[in-house]
């Protein structure tokens, strides 16, 4: 079978990372055409990857592409991507998939009618540590899970006239942009969602229309509890990117940024007196390592290849359309609740089954 052939459209982080991943995929997939609305942006990134065709204009690469990575600003994903399926392209959206839930419909309608994939790029769930630690929470490895905290701490402070500060072309704020991420993972990991809150400030994020940093908390039907701490203000960071998984027997964490899936195993019997200065926690040289490798906080080679095996098979992607609308219509009604300093209703709203 012939390696697919990927057209970028949105050249703007393009780098040796990315020729990296590239290269470990020949044969699987190509890069045979780039786009950016900076030509020097689209030949460097045709150089990088070793493509056939570079251009300003997405419309011209039709001919040279089977699918897309769509990896502009937000507001042009719906455009993009519905000129891709209605050229019979496949398409793997960056997050999010689109700014409303309209546009979200139409790609998702468009994709089915042309019968051709639509992945959103949602890295995370393909991130080895991460996979491993649903495998564990799935198997009960420390019984069951009553908490996930997932923490991701930056500083990112774009150019003052970047789109990545407007809210219109954004969707949002850091929550709606980069959350998407964490709340899609906390949806997979613990289930159906209950009840929301998100609480957002731009205080030290002043760069930021909307909210630079954001806290939010999701009750689920089992019981458990999902919480999300993200800011792009960081100035120092113990976290990192991280994910903190309590279960009646210890907790799992996932260190992200370090590379390493712990299993912190509980006492046994009655744990000693105190908590102050961490008492009650298990000597972090004692925790059992699950597994290890270089830090990483996405995993694009894993994603891509599960685009390329879906689109070989017809098999349904694991972050398809329906499964993105629904992390987003939870974002959607927890921000919308915000302003209404309320509680959002978040029934009915889970990833599809």
């Amino acid at each position: 079978m012939s390696a697919l052939r990927l057209g970028i459209i949105g050249c703007g982080i393009m780098g040796s990372n990315h020729q990296a991943v590239f290269d470990s995929l020949k044969g699987t997939i190509e890069v045979t055409a780039t786009v950016d609305i900076d030509i020097e942006k689209a030949n460097a990134a045709k150089e990088i990857l070793n493509a056939e065709f570079a251009t300003t204009d997405y419309r011209e690469i039709w001919p040279y592409v089977d699918a897309v990575l769509i990896a502009t600003p937000h507001d042009l994903h719906h455009e993009q991507g519905m000129a891709a399926f209605t050229h019979g392209k496949h398409v793997l959206m960056e997050k999010p998939m689109a700014i409303s839930e309209a546009e979200c419909i139409d790609l998702i309608n468009v994709s089915e009618r042309s019968q051709k994939t639509l992945m959103v790029a949602y890295p995370m769930r393909y991130q080895p540590l991460v996979v491993k630690l649903k495998e564990l929470l799935d198997k009960k490895y420390l019984g069951e899970v009553f908490h996930v905290g997932i923490f991701t701490e930056q500083l990112t402070q774009p150019p003052a006239d970047s789109w990545m500060v407007q809210a219109k072309r954004l969707g949002g704020g850091q929550f709606f942009s980069h959350g998407c991420h964490y709340i899609d993972l906390l949806l997979w990991f613990l289930g159906e969602p209950e009840v929301g809150v998100h609480l957002g400030t731009r205080n030290q994020t002043e760069w930021m229309e909307k909210e630079g940093t954001s806290d939010a908390i999701i009750k689920f039907a089992n019981g458990a509890l999902g919480h999300h701490f993200g800011t792009w203000g960081a100035r120092a960071t113990r976290h990192g990117y991280a994910i903190h998984a309590h279960c009646e027997r210890g907790m799992l964490e996932a260190d992200i940024t370090g590379g390493t899936l712990y299993a912190h195993h509980g006492f046994k019997g009655t744990p000693p007196a105190g908590g102050i200065g961490g008492t009650l926690s298990p000597d972090p040289k004692d925790a059992e390592v699950i597994l290890a490798m270089e830090g990483e906080s996405k995993y694009l080679q894993g994603e891509l290849e599960h685009f390329a095996h879906c689109i070989a098979t017809g098999e349904k992607p694991l972050t398809d359309g329906p499964g993105s609308l629904a992390g987003l219509r939870v974002i959607w009604a927890m921000t919308e609740n915000e302003e209404k300093n309320a509680f959002a209703d978040l029934r009915g709203m889970g990833l599809p089954q």
